[in-house]
């Protein structure tokens, strides 16, 4: 079977369109797969959109949201912080209830980048989801959080150059540029089209943004199936490994 899986993300949208593939192909295996959101709060439209994004991949657990806002949308979380402006021991804190919650063999989240558009959202998820994973194994680290449960490994949500050559030029053609890395850096090359419908099914299940032609589910909408799942039929992860000794370390790795 699979390792378990807990992804974080910053946005609802985020895990469909980047870790959509290995979420269908982890949960269709019957390993525990769960989604951490850090911003956007229930009850909200984009909640709801989520919650039916993770049924379409088959993830059985609801949508666990940190109910912050979007660095741009305020009004996705009325009254609550920005995540970029969070204390970092509290957005750290609530991460690691989480890990320790669900117990994941391996983590999922976005690169240093924060993927192709860079968004301060996705770079802060980022920095917060490394620490938090540090922090899990240590008992004497948030011990209001639960028992320490160490990770064996996170996986980077990222972009190579070679891969990103169709993606790069299709979100240029809406005045954006792409950031990759270099093929070098990536551990984890996993085909995922078995599973693209699942995944294409999620994305619209984001229906408002589809509905946006600048946002990247929009962009997506107007190219033909061939080329769509040419670019979503792939994704690219940089591994980065943790304490095998601790509680739920080991060498378990995505299934590619």
């Amino acid at each position: 079977m699979p390792p378990s899986l807990l992804a974080v993300f910053a946005h609802p949208d985020d895990e469909a369109l980047v870790a959509g593939g290995v979420l269908a192909q982890h949960s269709a295996a019957g390993a525990r797969t769960a989604v951490v959101t850090v911003t956007w709060a229930p009850g909200t439209p984009r909640a709801g959109e989520l919650a039916d994004s993770l049924a379409a991949l088959g993830v059985r657990e609801p949508p666990r949201l940190l109910g912050y806002a979007d660095h741009r949308v305020p009004e996705s979380a009325p009254g609550r912080s920005q995540w970029c402006d969070v204390p970092v021991d509290e957005a750290v804190g609530r991460l690691v209830a989480h890990i320790r919650e669900v117990r994941p063999e391996i983590v999922v989240t976005h690169d240093a980048y924060g993927q192709v558009t860079g968004h301060p959202d996705h770079r802060h998820t980022h920095r917060m989801t490394l620490l938090a994973v540090s922090a899990a194994g240590l008992g004497q680290l948030y011990p209001e959080a639960g028992e320490p449960w160490q990770p064996s490994a996170v996986y980077l949500a990222t972009h190579s150059h070679s891969g990103a050559a169709e993606l790069g030029e299709l979100l240029g053609g809406v005045g954006k540029s792409a950031l990759s890395v270099p093929d070098a850096h990536i551990t984890a090359t996993v085909d995922v089209r078995p599973w693209v419908d699942r995944k294409w099914a999620a994305i619209l299940a984001h229906r408002s943004e589809v509905e946006r032609v600048r946002a990247l589910p929009g962009t997506l909408s107007q190219l033909s199936e061939e080329a769509r799942n040419r670019i979503l039929g792939t994704e690219y992860f940089t591994r980065v490994t943790f304490a095998a000794g601790a509680p739920g370390g080991g060498s378990r790795e995505l299934t590619a």
